[in-house]
């Protein structure tokens, strides 16, 4: 009878375990995606999140499943054309540009806002159809913090925003501009009441919903000495009263919104700081009790979810590259994003079939205001991307090659002085870049390879050349990968090419190629 018994735990642990292997787990995208706002429309999914600096910019993704998601498009292609979002004469727009977007569908419309720190302004973009719009683009002044929109059952469309003390607007019923003579008040005195007085950061990051007759407002804060933390408010005239509670206080998971599938589960989708690689969604089951939505299985984040198993981040977030076009492809997939706007007379993946062309954009010594930077984003646990080069066309004092971006910026590269090119590896450190070895090089063909390791926050990076793209040689040291306030963003593999002296010169990449390490 033991050995019977002994044999069903075995049994019941190896289902189970499969059972679980089966379900989505957290974080359900384990990459830079902040700021997500989600919507459901039928049976699909469409969500909005924040990419400030690069270009284009508010990406917007689709999945069928909650967990399974793909780039669709971008909302904005620029912000503007400013020194700043150009890296002209030394300015530049990092941890500023398109923050916190909010993601809406009323009326067989799509809308799209976001705020600007670079401009001032609000920006609404509309479409009819969001994969393939186009959009349109409205905006006024000034830009509201952390703003949501709601399209109130009467017809009248609101708009809360600010940190600490919420406000609340009435907008024109098109979304151009607010309402003149129509609400405008303030929501909520102070919002971070529930969480008492020593605050650290105030309530901000506003989701709006009307569920069932009732106003339900999320917002994020940060009390000193804890952690970040899901406040939610009620009422049930949007005026007020309001009265608040703390919902969700785990693992720094905060900031968010609530989101139900057609069989009528409910999760709020939020996200969480992690080091080097951003910050990455998670998502929490809700139940409802009271009129109020409860996060959590008793009140922590779950690792396993009610909902289908993840297939990757490859192709829909990240992916691949071989820049071979057909006549009906994209130039640029949607996964590459560039640091800033680009300037399109100095890239191209038409000249020469099958590669990227990248011709030096910009004069500069500083990697960081290099133009045209070709990113995609970094993912964890542990993840690699490699490049091919030819660089017989390279001039003196250009260089390219392989960056792992953000402040705290590492790269390896080809380099040309003095009429010879070097394999360089330079790693940066509180703002202050080093070259930390240098080897001389002969060759036109070389391959470079950056490997990230995010695994518990490690938070380090590796650089490699090859002469054959069969043996990797490391070069340099192992880099820490640290988050920066100033970028305000996770890691980027990118692929860059810049001047020191002159311009003229170019490098053809033959392809980019990323592993999933784990």
């Amino acid at each position: 009878m033991k050995i019977l018994y002994n044999l069903l735990a075995i049994f019941l642990i190896l289902t189970g375990s499969n059972a679980q292997d089966k379900k989505a787990q957290n974080p359900v995208i384990f990459a830079d995606v902040p700021d997500l706002s989600i919507i459901r429309v039928g049976n699909d999914y469409y969500m909005s999140s924040t990419t400030m600096h690069m270009s284009p910019g508010v990406p917007v993704m689709k999945s069928k499943d909650l967990i399974n998601w793909r780039i669709i498009s971008y909302a904005s292609n620029t912000l503007g054309n400013s020194d700043e979002l150009n890296l002209d004469n030394g300015k530049n727009n990092y941890g500023r540009g398109s923050w916190a977007s909010n993601i809406r569908y009323h009326n067989n419309t799509f809308y799209v806002t976001t705020f600007a720190q670079t401009t001032g302004k609000t920006y609404v973009y509309t479409t009819k159809d969001i994969e393939k719009g186009p959009w349109k683009e409205m905006s006024f002044s000034p830009a509201y913090h952390d703003h949501s929109i709601l399209f109130d059952d009467d017809g009248k469309v609101y708009m809360v925003y600010g940190n600490g003390k919420l406000f609340i607007k009435e907008l024109k019923p098109d979304l151009s501009g607010v309402k003149e003579n129509g609400l405008d008040q303030v929501l909520i005195e102070n919002a971070n009441i529930p969480a008492g007085n020593d605050i650290m950061l105030g309530a901000e990051g506003s989701q709006l919903y009307k569920i069932k007759g009732k106003y339900y407002l999320f917002n994020i804060l940060w009390p000193k000495g804890g952690m970040r933390t899901v406040l939610i408010h009620r009422a049930d005239k949007i005026t007020g009263p309001w009265e608040g509670k703390i919902a969700l206080q785990d693992l720094g998971v905060a900031q968010g919104g609530l989101i139900d599938t057609p069989e009528g589960k409910w999760f709020s989708y939020l996200f969480r700081d992690y080091g080097g690689v951003g910050r990455i969604p998670y998502f929490v089951p809700v139940k409802w009790e009271d009129g109020w939505p409860v996060l959590g299985q008793n009140n922590k984040v779950p690792q396993y979810l009610d909902l289908p198993q993840s297939k990757g981040l490859i192709p829909g977030i990240v992916n691949s590259d071989d820049f071979d076009r057909k006549k009906s492809d994209l130039d640029l997939p949607l996964v590459w994003q560039w640091n800033h706007n680009p300037d399109n007379s100095f890239w191209s993946v038409k000249e020469r079939k099958g590669y990227l062309r990248l011709k030096t954009a910009s004069i500069t010594n500083t990697f960081t205001q290099a133009k045209n930077t070709l990113t995609q984003r970094t993912f964890g646990p542990e993840s690699s991307a490699t490049t091919l080069l030819e660089i017989s066309k390279m001039k003196e004092g250009d260089f390219a090659g392989l960056s792992l971006l953000q402040k705290d910026f590492g790269l390896v590269g080809i380099k040309v002085e003095n009429g010879s090119k070097r394999i360089v590896m330079i790693e940066t450190v509180n703002g202050n870049s080093k070259e930390i070895q240098s080897i001389p090089f002969t060759g036109n063909k070389i391959y470079f390879k950056a490997t990230c390791n995010f695994k518990d926050k490690a938070d380090l990076g590796r650089f490699y050349y090859s002469l054959s793209g069969k043996e990797w040689i490391g070069i340099g040291d192992e880099i820490k990968l640290p988050y920066t306030l100033p970028h305000f963003m996770g890691y980027r593999f990118g692929l860059f090419n810049y001047a020191e002296k002159d311009l003229g010169g170019y490098v053809d990449f033959d392809y980019f190629r990323l592993e999933d390490k784990n």
